[in-house]
């Protein structure tokens, strides 16, 4: 049983750039129905139009890591955005940041490093969340790193997930820092380590995703946005 933490960020675009967070969103929750897997928001930062600035969340399952590491960069889309009047097509971009979730004894985390704050979480789920502070804020003052979780529905409960957050993301830093010291690229993902390399398109007018890493076309991107990420799974398989 694997778990990850995701992390999709809306880049350049504007609102059409968190619509697209938003469809990207929906497609890994979607996959994580259709495998079976645990998927739980833990942060995120919402727009009117149904997108997302931010979300963080967590999903556990067999094999989870291994069928999405490789969706980490940056996703740009190009398509005519529905708030668009004269049809022109716009490019957006969204960031994907997946990374394993990490066990308590592998990242040394010193209690006096971390500024944890509390605030009244700004998402549903009912009075008790909204009127007592619940959501946690974590920062780790040596890096400025900072971390947060307010979909839970206790104190205890939002620290332990900012927490597992943190892990993750100094762990994952700790490798990239370990990496580019040796002058590798990270063994277990194709690419780069740069999250700011683009590493897939999805073009709507033609109907068409292209992953740059492989070199790999796949159509029916209404398909694939909808949770069938099958066949980009199985191409990236094959290139391992």
């Amino acid at each position: 049983m694997q778990s990850i933490i995701m992390e999709v960020r809306a880049g350049a675009g504007g609102d059409e750039a968190s619509l697209f967070a938003g469809n990207l969103v929906t497609m890994y929750q979607r996959y994580a129905q259709i495998r079976g897997w645990k998927f739980i928001e833990l942060d995120s930062n919402k727009t009117s139009l149904d997108g997302y600035k931010t979300f963080i969340g967590k999903i556990k399952g067999d094999g989870v890591y291994d069928e999405l590491k490789q969706e980490s960069g940056v996703h740009r889309v190009q398509r005519v955005p529905s708030t668009e009047k004269s049809g022109r097509v716009h490019t957006s971009t969204a960031s994907v940041a997946i990374l394993p979730e990490v066990e308590p004894q592998k990242v040394e985390i010193v209690p006096s490093d971390l500024d944890i704050s509390f605030f009244r979480s700004s998402g549903p789920g009912g009075q008790n969340v909204n009127k007592v502070e619940t959501a946690v804020r974590i920062t780790h003052i040596p890096t400025g790193v900072v971390v947060a979780s307010q979909k839970e529905r206790s104190q205890n409960a939002n620290k332990e997930s900012a927490m597992n957050i943190l892990r993750s993301k100094l762990y994952e830093a700790m490798r990239e820092q370990e990496a580019a010291s040796l002058g590798e690229l990270r063994k277990e993902q194709i690419g780069s380590m740069d999250r700011s390399e683009k590493i897939r398109t999805y073009n709507f007018p033609n109907d068409r995703i292209t992953d740059h890493r492989i070199g790999k076309k796949f159509h029916n991107i209404e398909t694939i946005l909808a949770g069938d990420l099958s066949p980009i799974v199985k191409a990236f398989r094959k290139q391992s």
